[in-house]
């Protein structure tokens, strides 16, 4: 299954502010999320509806409601889930 992606102002401005080598390789695993959730994806228990997708020190946020992927933030591990 193929999912949509909608990506808020904040992240685009979050990737935006990263070097383009780190910003090709998450932009290569946000794609690759949005087929069947490929990738280290892990559903975070305290928090109803989020997952987060790991990608070497970097976190990618997101909600799934239906067909849709929402991603809220792209963070440093040490800082995603203040």
């Amino acid at each position: 299954m193929r999912y949509r992606l909608f990506l808020s102002e904040a992240v685009r401005d979050q990737l935006r502010a990263l070097p383009p080598d780190i910003r090709r390789t998450l932009g290569y695993r946000i794609d690759q999320l949005q087929t069947d959730l490929t990738g280290d994806v892990k559903k975070l228990s305290a928090r109803e509806g989020k997952y987060r997708l790991r990608v070497g020190p970097f976190r990618v946020l997101f909600a799934l409601q239906g067909d849709t992927i929402f991603i809220h933030a792209v963070k440093d591990r040490k800082e995603a889930y203040d």
